[in-house]
């Protein structure tokens, strides 16, 4: 159960929940992609030692004990970036009900926002042309007397303005 569903109040209706956007798993799929790859290398030069190859590819001298423990590191490293990259997408929420915006960010320490629709001053959108083409974006939401909120690389940031804007003309 999300952060999001745990925390709404009796009778409040959820409209709209986004979070970020896959894009933001890229960077960690391609260092992980980067790590499984290296493991694989030393898997393919030590089998190709092992069956009479080449044997330059894989040193002789270097034990069988040194490179099996060093593949599985490789391709634990490689899981473990992936897995932190997963985490990362899932710890961000944000929400629209037919009384306020919720927005939960974080892993380990956890920031969370919770503005009443009456409070909403404005919300604002900027995409880069990836993100219009990707649905992806950042989210800029102003409370009466707060500072500006940022929330950047959110899967699609026009419907979550379009949801609040929505329930704002409905108060």
């Amino acid at each position: 159960m999300s952060y999001i569903t745990r925390n709404l109040v009796a009778g409040e209706t959820l409209l709209f929940e986004t979070r970020h956007h896959w894009i933001v798993l890229l960077g960690p799929l391609l260092l992980s992609l980067l790590f499984d790859a290296a493991g694989i290398a030393c898997l393919v030069a030590f089998f190709a030692a092992r069956n009479g190859g080449n044997p330059q590819a894989f040193p002789a001298s270097v034990p069988t004990q040194v490179w099996i423990p060093a593949v599985v590191i490789l391709f634990g490293i490689g899981t473990l970036i992936l897995g932190y990259g997963i985490a990362r997408r899932n710890a961000t929420e944000m929400a629209v009900t037919d009384r306020r915006v919720l927005i939960k960010t974080g892993m380990a320490s956890r920031r969370t926002l919770d503005l009443m629709l009456p409070k909403v001053e404005s919300i604002g959108v900027e995409e880069t042309v990836w993100g219009r083409m990707l649905g992806y974006g950042s989210v800029l939401v102003h409370g009466t007397g707060g500072t500006p909120e940022v929330f950047e690389l959110i899967g699609h940031p026009q419907e979550f303005r379009r949801a609040v804007q929505e329930q704002i003309g409905t108060k």
